[in-house]
């Protein structure tokens, strides 16, 4: 049953499973808050582990950097090994002032400057990549119990992290909360395969007040986001 990318065998990948960029995040969080954990992936470095939280099982797996890699990992956690709920965890960049370093954004949609929807050589318009309803209000009322301050709302998922150029204000006049690079592909996999999916973000960085997460806060410090998270692939 194993992949390329994944050398899982069927049943060894939960149907829930939490997907940070980081593969050492997705190692923080086995380590700390699943039980009976089983590493069920080392390939590429893109660990991955199964176990439980609250008897529920779950497992975690590094999807890496962008579109691309997010689409492997995400389309054979979907078609090869079954899994139907997955939720993003990651880090962003903040469009607005309205939040701060360390906030939540539950992404209901993303916008995106990648082509990854060519693929699907859609006719006469294009498509909006959304997320899972069920797995969004899940989440809002776990955030909201756990007091982690959030905001709902689009994500402008790009190709490009270096850039010449600053990313255009427009899509700040536009209501974009803030900037990532996986969950377009994730929401358009999920879409065409008919399972839930939802991206969750802490904001690391702030475009508007220039703040900023060291690189070992990124790795452990997103607590909030994985409770939730985690509450909400449980519930």
């Amino acid at each position: 049953m194993s992949t390329p990318h994944n050398n899982a065998e069927k049943g060894e990948i939960a149907k829930s499973v939490l997907l940070p960029g980081d593969p050492l995040r997705a190692k923080f969080i086995a380590e700390n808050y699943l039980s009976g954990v089983k590493c069920f992936n080392e390939v590429r470095g893109a660990l991955g582990y199964t176990g439980t939280y609250k008897g529920i099982p779950i497992s975690v797996m590094g999807t890496g950097m962008g579109c691309a890699s997010m689409g492997i990992y995400s389309y054979e956690l979907i078609h090869h090994y079954e899994c139907t709920s997955l939720i993003r965890i990651g880090s962003c960049g903040a469009f607005t002032e309205k939040l701060k370093v360390g906030d939540l954004v539950m992404a209901i949609g993303a916008s995106t400057d990648t082509n990854y929807a060519g693929q699907y050589q859609l006719e006469g318009g294009n498509f909006s990549a959304t997320a899972s309803f069920r797995l969004l209000s899940r989440a809002v009322s776990e955030a909201e119990k756990q007091k982690a301050p959030f905001m709902v709302g689009n994500v402008y998922c790009t190709d490009v992290f270096y850039r010449p150029e600053r990313i255009p204000d427009v899509w700040k006049r536009m209501g974009i909360l803030a900037a990532e690079m996986e969950s377009f592909a994730l929401y358009c996999n999920a879409a065409v395969a008919g399972v839930d999916a939802l991206t969750i973000l802490t904001v690391s960085d702030h475009l508007v007040t220039g703040q900023s997460m060291t690189p070992l806060e990124r790795e452990k410090s997103f607590k909030d986001m994985m409770v939730v998270a985690l509450e909400t692939a449980a519930a």
